[in-house]
């Protein structure tokens, strides 16, 4: 039986999750509307319509630098404020943003702030979750990110194709400035430096914390290449195959995410991440090769599902499997590099699959953009090999 030292559903867990959920349901109303809005409001190209997400997935790989070392030093307090203060800056400058010029400034600002922030409310929570329930409680906690991945951008373009443009800031300056209450009272409950030991995760070797992470973050990136092709063309690939109801194929997702965490979670906490990675990665193919041939709004049901069910079972093993990859101290690193992996991988999808679709249609791209889970699978099995033949090998010295 767990001990009140192994409760997950604390008061501090439960406020660290709905922060992330307002803070990614912000962040994902507006990642996937402003390719839609600088299309047709300031006539983007392709190539500027990929820099609206990859240049704010660039900055905030190099805000999470300066996060990580605030948050060794005990700056989580100015990280969680200053992240917010900065957001909320950019996405007023999103108003008066009337050329792509200002627009792709407003988005290099908003990775800043939204770097700095991402990076603290993740590792608070990897310090209250118990030791033993890791992956359970990093499960639920990833679950806001996944549920706001899928809701954010229903919600976004709901507003966008209806209110409008203003509609859709205000609402996203809002979800932002919720958090500002929350955390003030996070700050006031949580002692400054509050850490649990953490071992070190067997699927590792000891060394340098980028050797320990390296190969999670590899896998982490290949992940994100396909979402980013979601993010910056699903609204222009239902454009060009005429399904009015595109935006569901966000829902779908969504639903197939909240079923899929709970059980996902204690699967890591029993067998570990192949138990999730090898079958989340064919469920992504899948998803994505149906969503190339959906020509209906039922057809982007299954698409979804499969999509949801990989995704929303890969990116919490994932994240859990590097922070218990490290020391305590280090956990905002991991998080830090967790993120960073993701908007590099979403960055170079944008602008891979934005290439692809130059030349294409955005149903091939749909299809190539298969290929990044497929070497992920293919990769991840490799390395499961080899990590078998060398605990073959050792097991075979040590018993001559």
């Amino acid at each position: 039986m767990n001990n009140n030292s192994e409760r997950l559903w604390t008061k501090s867990f439960i406020q660290l999750t709905l922060c992330n959920l307002l803070l990614f349901t912000g962040l994902q109303m507006t990642l996937s509307t402003l390719p839609v809005y600088a299309e047709g409001t300031l006539h983007a190209s392709s190539v500027q319509i990929s820099l609206v997400t990859s240049l704010f997935a660039l900055s905030a790989i190099a805000s999470r630098v300066f996060a990580a070392k605030a948050m060794e030093k005990g700056g989580r307090n100015l990280l969680i404020f200053l992240g917010l203060a900065i957001s909320l800056a950019a996405v007023a400058g999103y108003y008066w943003s009337g050329t792509i010029i200002v627009l792709l400034l407003m988005r290099m600002l908003f990775g800043i702030g939204f770097g700095m922030a991402s990076t603290a409310f993740p590792t608070m929570a990897s310090d209250v979750i118990p030791i033993r329930r890791m992956g359970e409680g990093m499960g639920y906690f990833g679950l806001s990110t996944s549920l706001a991945m899928s809701a954010g951008p229903l919600i976004g373009l709901s507003l966008l194709q209806g209110p409008g443009f203003g509609s859709l800031l205000l609402s996203t300056g809002l979800a932002l400035a919720f958090i500002l209450p929350l955390g003030y009272r996070l700050t006031k409950s949580l002692p400054a430096n509050h850490k649990e030991p953490v071992p070190v995760s067997a699927s590792g070797p000891k060394g340098s914390v980028f050797r320990k992470l390296f190969i999670p973050c590899l896998l982490n990136l290949l992940l994100s290449i396909s979402y980013g092709g979601l993010l910056g063309f699903l609204a222009l690939y239902g454009q060009e195959v005429h399904l009015e109801h595109i935006a569901y194929f966000f829902l779908f997702n969504a639903v197939a995410i909240v079923i899929i965490r709970p059980v996902s979670g204690k699967i890591y906490d029993r067998f570990g991440p192949a138990a999730l990675l090898i079958p989340g990665s064919l469920f992504i193919i899948g998803g994505l090769m149906l969503l190339s041939f959906a020509a209906s709004t039922a057809a982007l049901f299954p698409a979804a599902i499969c999509y949801g069910i990989g995704f929303g079972s890969m990116q919490p093993a994932l994240q859990t499997w590097m922070i218990q990859s490290v020391d305590a101290r280090q956990r905002g690193m991991a998080n830090g590099m967790f993120f960073n992996s993701l908007d590099f991988g979403v960055a170079i999808g944008t602008m891979l699959l934005g290439s692809v679709a130059l030349y294409n249609s955005y149903a091939v791209m749909y299809r190539y953009s298969a290929l990044a889970p497929l070497l992920l699978l293919v990769i991840y099995i490799i390395i499961l090999r080899v990590q078998r033949r060398n605990r073959t090998a050792l097991s075979g010295l040590s018993s001559k």
